[in-house]
């Protein structure tokens, strides 16, 4: 059964489809000055954006959300700040379309390169976060595409209001909003009956919770990027220096608890774990964190509960952390491979063959040596903004800027060559 405004979305897929052939020959320096035109208007809309984002959030404690997902969709002053400043970084950014990767001439005299090119029309359906209605758009302008936007109920009224900004900046290039729009359609069925269209829609990319995530693969007919869930973990070697290893903890289950690269589980070296355990207990449970303990560890953190088997596949987004003593180094490898959510991994260690192990043996988007899990973000390993953290490993595999926006195509240049023969095959 047909969705009751399948044509309206069929619409809104002809007219990306449309828009995109039009984004796709535009200059580097058309789209660099696009996207200032759109921070500009960013910030020119900031107290109507932040009024609209102040009614959702509203909306959201009323509704009961948690506090991580009120986190996710709160925009304030520095926030929207930071979005405006991605935005001018994008747009900054080396142009990542047109130029051509020659091979060396073959004997024959032909030329054979790639072309870097757009991908077309990008689908991004997300939740909470009204951040993202800005950061898709301009990674897929700047990157050739045109963008639709499905964000969660929750942000309605913040979409609206960065999606209208979004649209003066085109405006005053002469191009129309359908080249990042809103999806005109906010029920969950609808994004069934839109990610029907793959001959409109080249890529869809889900970012959210994990139901949202499964939901979108299993009904989309489009290719699926996939953000899964970080459930991150923090390894202290037995070698590890413990001040480093403690500030690791602290950044990375303390700073921004609701973000999907924040810690969820630390694992700790037996023979560590007598030093190590009670500091972090103290400076944890100072921050307001609440331990999930497993049966080593709990004599150690007097002020943690059990842990149970749920808690090692838990992404909490919250001030909660599970704590697990594991023997060396294979057994965290062991339980990384069995729990982690190919997301961000991190070891704390001065052990150069342990750290060079941890970082060949464990499969995540990012791997981490002495450093907080909290850098696997596309601002932070120098793409700008990014449209999402990919789990899955065709085409993108982490963050994805620019470059996991475009694909290649063949060229070859000849001077009237032909392969075979007449008759030959």
């Amino acid at each position: 059964m047909s969705h009751p405004q399948a044509d309206l979305l069929r619409r809104a897929a002809e007219d990306a489809l449309a828009v995109s052939r039009r984004l796709a020959v535009l200059d580097g320096a058309a789209r660099e000055a696009l996207l200032t035109s759109i921070a500009g208007a960013l910030e020119s809309q900031a107290a109507g954006i932040l009024a609209a984002n102040a009614e959702d959030v509203t909306a959201a404690r009323e509704a009961g959300l948690s506090d991580a997902l009120v986190d996710r969709l709160r925009l304030d002053p520095a926030r929207l700040t930071g979005i405006v400043r991605a935005v001018r970084e994008v747009a900054a950014l080396p142009d990542p379309l047109g130029g051509v990767e020659w091979r060396a001439p073959r004997a024959d005299g032909l030329e054979i390169g790639r072309l870097r090119v757009p991908l077309g029309v990008v689908a991004m359906i997300y939740e909470s976060r009204p951040n993202v209605t800005v950061d898709a758009a301009v990674l897929c302008l700047k990157s050739g595409n045109a963008a639709l936007l499905r964000g969660g109920s929750e942000a309605r009224r913040s979409n609206a209001a960065l999606a209208a900004a979004i649209a003066q900046g085109l405006a005053a290039h002469g191009l129309p909003a359908a080249c990042a729009a809103l999806v005109p359609v906010p029920d969950r069925a609808a994004i069934a009956e839109l990610l029907r269209h793959d001959d409109c829609i080249a890529l869809a990319i889900p970012r959210g919770g994990e139901g949202l995530i499964r939901h979108v693969a299993e009904v989309s007919r489009v290719p699926v990027i996939r953000h899964y869930k970080g459930v991150c973990h923090l390894f202290v070697d037995r070698d590890a220096d413990l001040d480093q290893a403690l500030a690791l903890l602290i950044d990375g289950k303390c700073a921004r608890p609701s973000a999907c690269n924040a810690l969820e589980t630390l694992l700790v070296d037996a023979p560590v774990a007598g030093d190590f355990l009670p500091r972090a207990h103290a400076a944890l449970t100072a921050r307001g964190v609440r331990l999930r303990a497993d049966a080593r560890s709990l004599p150690l953190l007097p002020r943690a509960e059990p842990a149970t088997e749920a808690d090692w596949d838990a992404e909490y987004l919250d001030l909660v952390l599970a704590v697990k003593v594991v023997d060396g180094l294979d057994a965290a490898l062991a339980h990384i491979a069995r729990h982690g959510s190919l997301h961000t991994e991190a070891i704390a260690t001065r052990n150069a063959a342990r750290a060079q192990r941890f970082l060949r043996e464990v499969d995540a988007s990012a791997v981490m040596v002495n450093a907080s899990t909290r850098f696997n973000d596309g601002s932070e390993l120098g793409l700008g903004a990014e449209i999402g953290i990919s789990t899955t490993k065709l085409h993108a595999y982490g963050p994805m800027g620019l470059e996991s926006l475009t694909t290649c195509k063949w060229v070859v240049r000849g001077a009237g060559h032909v392969r075979a023969a007449p008759g030959s095959c």
